[in-house]
């Protein structure tokens, strides 16, 4: 008789799970407190998986001979902790990947910010280069769904701390650590070291034939290496010229990595802004580790298309440029936004404000910002904080009205940046939904501008 897996959350990673699980010859089931999405339902019911939504049949699950929960279902969790009082074995989707991947490579990336570019970049570069790859994790597919659909011999994975928190045999072969700053802490017991702990699973199970990739001026990060034994070999990304491999001179990256060396000019990416010099130096050294040569890594950065609603670029209307930082959900975010643009700045920011301290930022506002727009339910706080800062500050609470305020307020070559500092929640869906009705509004309103002036 084959061994129940019980799977404890259907979403992307519980689903790819159950597929993998089901795959392997074990007997499946699913159990999710709410309602699966009509998408996994399909592709789990094409499998006859026994499934069962609105709530944990626990009779049932205990009855499994393993576990495999959603990492968002934390530890304190009834349902986990009766498992756990069972003697049940309880393991993450990504945990249960990786021990079935075989002679497959992993490159791994995690931080607090940054950490989806820098995957979606390291993805790019291997892929253009003709590497037989696949991208999976908090990005794209669960790295579950891709083991059970193929093979590949390089895995491109965007893991979180909650993903990280459930890996115990977790092993990539090259890791990245983009940065730490504060976030989830409701989750690690509103202590920092906890998540930094966190964070530093990711290379536990590494040794010297890995290697690991971080960004060296990040204090947190520099403050808990010096802390640890770190056994992989290290290659720390500075944004000056220091003693290590991989540094920005400017806008001019340079790498010596792998005995390979040669620099990259910024100007020659897709990407612009300080932050995204960090997160291309961390890409192309692991492109250069995985074995993809200087040729192939210019010409991926070329063409290289970053996900939306991070520092996208709209449309220009009567030469003023809009842009959709929407991801921007604290003030670390904005520090980078801000620092991308020399131009002066229209910012539209606000929405649930999530503990921001302001002052960080007030400098940058002060030098680069003529108008402030506050996108928010509340923007006490921003009147508050930029009163005297910035010339002018207004409010919307209607994109459309809002955009059309922002081309009024701009000159040419200023630039209008939608980088909110703040969770989306207050007027919005989420923070996708933020950046489109930004987007489609400038558009409309371009569409507009251009249909009066032909019929003009």
């Amino acid at each position: 008789m084959s061994k129940l897996v019980a799977i404890l959350g259907c979403g992307e990673s519980g689903s790819g799970a159950a597929l993998l699980a089901a795959s392997l010859g074990y007997k499946v089931y699913v159990s999710d407190q709410g309602t699966i999405k009509p998408e996994y339902l399909s592709a789990l019911k094409s499998d006859k998986i026994e499934i069962e939504q609105g709530g944990h049949s626990i009779d049932k699950i205990l009855k499994a001979e393993m576990v495999i929960k959603s990492p968002g279902i934390p530890d304190k969790a009834p349902a986990i902790k009766q498992v756990k009082a069972a003697g049940i074995p309880i393991v993450d989707e990504i945990e249960f990947a990786f021990n079935h991947l075989g002679n497959s490579r992993v490159i791994a990336i995690t931080g607090t910010n940054g950490k989806t570019t820098t995957t979606l970049l390291t993805h790019h570069l291997l892929k253009t280069a003709g590497l037989n790859v696949a991208l999976a994790g908090n990005v794209g597919e669960s790295l579950a769904l891709k083991v059970a659909n193929g093979k590949y011999d390089w895995y491109v994975v965007e893991i979180s701390s909650f993903q990280l928190d459930g890996t115990a045999n977790f092993r990539p072969f090259i890791g990245i650590l983009t940065n730490i700053t504060p976030d989830h802490l409701d989750r690690y017991d509103y202590r920092m070291e906890n998540y930094i702990d966190s964070k530093f699973r990711l290379i536990r199970n590494m040794d010297p034939s890995d290697n690991f990739i971080y960004y060296g001026g990040d204090p947190v990060v520099g403050a808990a290496i010096s802390n640890r034994t770190i056994a992989p070999k290290q290659y720390a990304v500075e944004l000056k010229k220091a003693a290590t491999a991989v540094y920005a001179d400017g806008t001019i990256m340079n790498f010596t990595v792998a005995g390979k060396s040669f620099s990259i000019r910024q100007e020659e990416t897709t990407l612009k802004g300080p932050h995204n010099l960090i997160n291309t130096m961390c890409a192309v050294s692991a492109a250069i580790l995985a074995g993809v040569d200087e040729q192939s890594i210019r010409a991926g950065l070329k063409t290289f298309k970053n996900a939306p609603h991070r520092l996208e670029s709209v449309a220009t209307i009567n030469g003023v440029e809009f842009v959709n930082d929407s991801k921007a959900t604290n003030v670390d975010s904005v520090v980078y936004a801000l620092g991308s643009y020399d131009q002066p700045l229209i910012w539209v920011a606000g929405g649930i404000d999530k503990g921001n301290d302001y002052s960080l930022i007030k400098e940058a506002v002060a030098a680069k910002v003529k108008t402030l727009i506050c996108l928010g339910a509340d923007n006490k706080k921003l009147f508050d904080a930029f009163t005297g800062v910035v010339p002018k500050i207004l409010e919307s609470k209607d994109v459309q009205a809002l955009v059309k305020m922002a081309l009024e307020q701009a000159e040419r070559g200023d630039v209008v940046l939608l980088s909110p500092a703040c969770a989306s929640f207050d007027l919005f869906k989420n923070y996708e939904d933020r950046g489109n009705q930004f987007r489609s509004a400038v558009l409309k309103l371009k569409e507009e501008l251009e249909t009066n002036e032909v019929a003009g």
